[in-house]
C-alpha cells in the first residue's frame, strides 16, 4: 500500500475503508477506568514480579488531572507507580504528583541552558529547579541521562552534571542510556528529518570514562542496567520492570 504523503490529511479515513485491514490507528483517548481495566488484567504478574506501572509518554505532567487520577486508582489498589518525565512543568504540579508517586523516572539532556534550550528548544533551568525540589521529598527517584556523542557526552556537561546531582539532598542514582538510532526509519516513514542522521552510538570505552566520572562523585551508575556503583554508597534500588502507559 502506497501513502501519497501530499494528499493525507491525518484524519484516518483509510482505516475504515481499506479492504485488507492493513491500516490502523495506534492509540486511542481512553477514561481513568478503561485504563485501570487494561492495567487490572496483569495485576497476578506485578504480584508475581514485584513491578507496577510506568506512566510515561509524551510526558505525563502535561496531562496533571489525567495522571493523578490514574495514580489515585493504583493506589487504591496498592499499585506501584512510576512516572517517566523530563521535569519540564510547573513545580506544584510536580510535588502534586509526586505525593502519589512510588518512583520518578526524571531526564537530565544538558546542563548548559543555551544548548540545552538549542536541542530540545526550551532551557534547564525549570528541570534542574524541579530536580532539586523532588530531592527534598520522600520519593525515590533515579536520573536518566541520555548519552548522545557529539551533543552532550563531553567532560564539561559531565562534570557538571556530576557536581549538580552530588549537591541534591540525598545521593542520586543515575541511569546512562546510550544513544541508539533506531527511530530513523520512523522519521523517514513520516516524511520527518532525523536531525541525529549520521551519529553513532557511544563506544564501550567511553561510556566506561562517564560512568567513572559521574561514580567519582558519589553516585550510582548504571549503563544500560549493569551496575557501576561506588564503594560505601547507599543506592536507591532499582524497581522492577513495569507495565507502561504512555500519555501523549
Amino acid at each position: 500500500m502506497i501513502t501519497d504523503e501530499e494528499s493525507c490529511r491525518h484524519c484516518f479515513a483509510c482505516t475504515d475503508v481499506c479492504p485488507a485491514d492493513a491500516r490502523e490507528i495506534i492509540g486511542r483517548r481512553m477514561t481513568v477506568g478503561e485504563v485501570m481495566a487494561e492495567v487490572k488484567k496483569d495485576v497476578p504478574f506485578y504480584d508475581e514480579s514485584g513491578g507496577g506501572v510506568t506512566f510515561s509518554g509524551g510526558e505525563p505532567l502535561a496531562q496533571p488531572e489525567f495522571l493523578l487520577e490514574l495514580l489515585d486508582a493504583c493506589g487504591r489498589i496498592d499499585l506501584h507507580g512510576t512516572v517517566d518525565t523530563s521535569g519540564y512543568a510547573k513545580k506544584e504540579i510536580l510535588l502534586q504528583v509526586a505525593d502519589k508517586t512510588d518512583l520518578f523516572l526524571y531526564d537530565l539532556k544538558h546542563m548548559d541552558p543555551d544548548l540545552h534550550l538549542q536541542y530540545t528548544g526550551v532551557g534547564n533551568e525549570v528541570i534542574l529547579d524541579n530536580l532539586k525540589a523532588l530531592s527534598c521529598r520522600d520519593v525515590a527517584f533515579r536520573v536518566r541521562f541520555p548519552l548522545i556523542p557529539g551533543i552532550n557526552d563531553d567532560p564539561k556537561n559531565v562534570e557538571s552534571m556530576a557536581a549538580f546531582l552530588q549537591k541534591l539532598h540525598r545521593v542520586c542514582s543515575i541511569d546512562i542510556l546510550p544513544y541508539h538510532d533506531v527511530a530513523t526509519s520512523k522519521y523517514q516513514r513520516f516524511g520527518y528529518t532525523y536531525r541525529l542522521a549520521g551519529v553513532r552510538a557511544p563506544d564501550a570505552a567511553r561510556l566506561q570514562e562517564v560512568a567513572a566520572t559521574l561514580s567519582s562523585h558519589g553516585l550510582c551508575v548504571t549503563i544500560g542496567g549493569t551496575d557501576h556503583e561506588p564503594a560505601n554508597s547507599q543506592s536507591q534500588k532499582s524497581e522492577p520492570r513495569s507495565q507502561a502507559v504512555h500519555i501523549p
